[in-house]
């Protein structure tokens, strides 16, 4: 366990992910550039470290646009931007980061996304062949050195872009994956490793699994969770929340959210449906892990759920089998923003500013 405190993200739903009542969707909830700077700058307000600005082509809104914008916005938080490899050319995508970083003063941090471009499927093999491509590729050119890479998806000799990042160096990247190709991926060419909800063994076991990895290529990793939340000031009241949260549900309804999402066959997403088979009548796959959400959500599909202690020891446990950072979220975002960035944040030590 470092005793250095963690990075605390939050979530800006930009991919049609916000509901008061899982699965019934709210006009005055939908992803707008509104809405979802409005989430961006309750986190700000409350503390938090990070935000994920989630991409999807279906859903939502533009991620790498809303990036932009918000950078003007904003002016402590961290922009932790989702941008799914294959969409542009590896040098253009370097000037557009330097650039989206140079607007908001060296606050871009990178989400690697692997999945299926729209329209233009790839087995495993391939899609993470190409994704370690583009990593490699951006690294160099986000790093200020010119690029020879002759690869199967990319072949470029190119001098880097003028326009460089505030801090000269390629911003972290934050990569999540449970297939071996995804593994592998991780090993070599990410800075965080990203797993979704589990139960602290299970996260333990992905620790080690991965240090192992990448200590195999003479690497190390930092580690975070990617997981909702839902906390009150007492246990009984967050029981209570979610119930109604789910109380408007039906299966069919959820099954189709489910499938929206270009991962939804994924490996993560199903280990995501086993730990959901896993739990007991209300849910629970442990104490304080909720998996209800995982009904009507592709990805991380659990939330770590209590009063303001149980919560804060629920990632204290994580914490403890080799957590770094968490990046959170709740129904609606921003109501849960201020809960947990009232109950829980203020008091928990967490980096102002956070480098891997």
């Amino acid at each position: 366990m470092s005793t250095a405190p963690p990075e605390i993200a939050w979530f800006s739903a930009l991919c049609d992910d916000d509901y008061e009542f899982l699965g019934v969707p709210d006009p005055n909830l939908a992803s707008t550039w509104e809405h979802c700077a409005d989430i961006v700058t309750t986190a700000e307000r409350n503390g938090f470290d990070n935000v994920l600005l989630p991409s999807g082509y279906d859903l939502g809104i533009d991620a790498t646009s809303f990036a932009a914008g918000i950078a003007t916005q904003t002016e402590r938080i961290n922009l932790l931007l989702a941008v799914r490899m294959g969409e542009l050319w590896p040098p253009q995508l370097a000037r557009q980061l330097a650039t989206i970083d140079r607007m908001s003063a060296g606050r871009l941090t990178i989400n690697i996304i692997s999945s299926d471009l729209p329209g233009a499927p790839l087995p495993s093999g391939p899609r993470y062949q190409r994704t370690r491509e583009y990593m490699s590729v951006l690294r160099t050119l986000l790093d200020g050195q010119p690029v020879d890479f002759d690869g199967e998806f990319v072949s470029v000799q190119l001098d880097p872009p003028r326009v460089r990042t505030v801090s000269g160096q390629c911003p972290p990247f934050y990569f999540g994956g449970f297939s071996d190709d995804a593994k592998d991926t991780a090993a070599v060419a990410a800075d965080v490793f990203l797993t979704w909800p589990d139960t602290v063994a299970g996260v333990a076991g992905t620790v080690s699994e991965m240090r192992d990895r990448a200590a195999a290529v003479g690497r190390e990793l930092k580690f975070g969770l990617r997981s909702h939340l839902i906390v009150r000031d007492t246990h009984a009241e967050a029981m209570a929340a979610t119930r109604r949260l789910v109380s408007q549900l039906d299966d069919d309804t959820g099954a189709a959210i489910r499938a929206r999402a270009l991962d939804s066959a994924s490996v993560g997403v199903r280990r995501q449906a086993d730990l959901r088979d896993s739990a007991d009548g209300d849910g629970f796959a442990e104490a304080g892990l909720w998996t209800g959400i995982g009904r009507a959500r592709s990805g991380a599909g659990a939330a770590i759920v209590g009063d303001p202690d149980e919560v804060a020891a629920k990632l204290e446990a994580y914490r403890a089998v080799g957590i770094d950072a968490f990046i959170l979220s709740g129904y609606p975002h921003m109501a849960e923003c201020d809960l947990f960035g009232q109950l829980v944040l203020q008091s928990m030590p967490h980096r102002k500013l956070w480098n891997p």
